[in-house]
């Protein structure tokens, strides 16, 4: 096919390069404007815009797509070159109505959820910290709710107990990939099946403030916690008093007030919760990089409590 691609990060840039492998010609892709990034908070390329510029296909970088005058690259997308389809993945604007009727073949969108589940921004994040035991992806159409259009074709995967953000994000991206060149490959065959409304759950993007370890919850949900804001944001404790990242911990047998230290050794530190305790194992000091818990201890010593 003839296709616009819409998408942003590592996830979609993925997609990208899965369909242009597959033969299909992308002549037109939407991203997100350069974003300041790293150190010096100088202008970098999306993921997506790479993979565009490395293939040499025309990019447009709206920074939102209510005005109609943003609509001109799509629309000479399809009446000038050929486009029949767009193909949407983590692209992080609406597309409006009016973007969406400009396709001939309409937009589809490779969403990380199993739908109706996890609607919404950040459905990696939100299954692993709801402790779901599997997740997917969806092959959707594309219409002006929010993740409500019929699905196309789904597949589910394990979340694996050490699973995090990271590690489900990129065997999902690779799943996405594989789904949306099989979807193309037998597009006029795919059914479309409307979501069921029972079971609809959102999953609201990630705001910093929710990666703060409370002690007083459970062990069990704030080792979930770890590995849904591990690589980002990072969940961040209060230890002995000080502010610490934690990259890695697990739910272990512990009694103790909230937030007392019960162990600190080389097998890690272990936190008492308001329910069981938290063993440590992988923490940053601001400024810092990530260690294990035991090098941690060599320069931070901490005592039972």
């Amino acid at each position: 096919m003839r296709i616009i691609f819409a998408g942003t990060p590592e996830f979609a840039a993925t997609a990208l390069e899965a369909l242009l492998a597959a033969g299909h010609a992308v002549v037109l892709v939407l991203t997100q404007p350069d974003r300041p990034a790293g150190r010096g908070m100088a202008l970098q390329a999306s993921a997506v815009k790479k993979v565009a510029l490395a293939h040499r296909i025309p990019v447009a970088q709206p920074e939102r797509l209510k005005d109609p005058t943003t609509h001109e690259p799509i629309r000479a997308a399809c009446v000038g070159h050929g486009a029949e389809l767009m193909v949407v993945a983590a692209y992080g604007l609406i597309l409006p109505q009016a973007v969406l009727d400009l396709p001939p073949r309409g937009c589809i969108n490779i969403h990380a959820s199993l739908l109706p589940r996890w609607r919404g921004a950040a459905p990696i994040h939100r299954a692993i910290e709801a402790g779901d035991a599997q997740t997917g992806i969806t092959i959707m159409q594309l219409e002006a709710g929010l993740d409500s259009g019929p699905m196309l074709l789904a597949e589910a995967i394990e979340i694996d107990a050490a699973d995090s953000t990271g590690s489900l994000h990129d065997r999902l991206a690779a799943l996405g990939a594989r789904l949306v060149v099989d979807a193309l490959a037998r597009f006029d065959a795919l059914v479309p099946v409307v979501q069921p409304e029972a079971g609809v759950t959102y999953a609201n993007k990630i705001d910093k403030a929710e990666a703060r370890l409370d002690w007083t919850q459970p062990a069990a949900v704030l080792a979930r916690k770890i590995r849904a804001f591990n690589p980002f944001p990072g969940a961040v404790a209060t230890l002995a008093g000080a502010e610490v990242k934690v990259w890695r911990g697990d739910a272990v047998a512990g009694d103790g007030s909230p937030g007392q230290v019960l162990a600190a050794d080389a097998g890690g530190i272990v936190v008492a919760c308001g329910e069981g305790a938290l063993r440590l194992t992988e923490l940053q000091k601001p400024g810092g990089r990530r260690v294990t818990s035991a090098d941690f201890l060599h320069g931070n010593p901490l005592h039972p409590d």
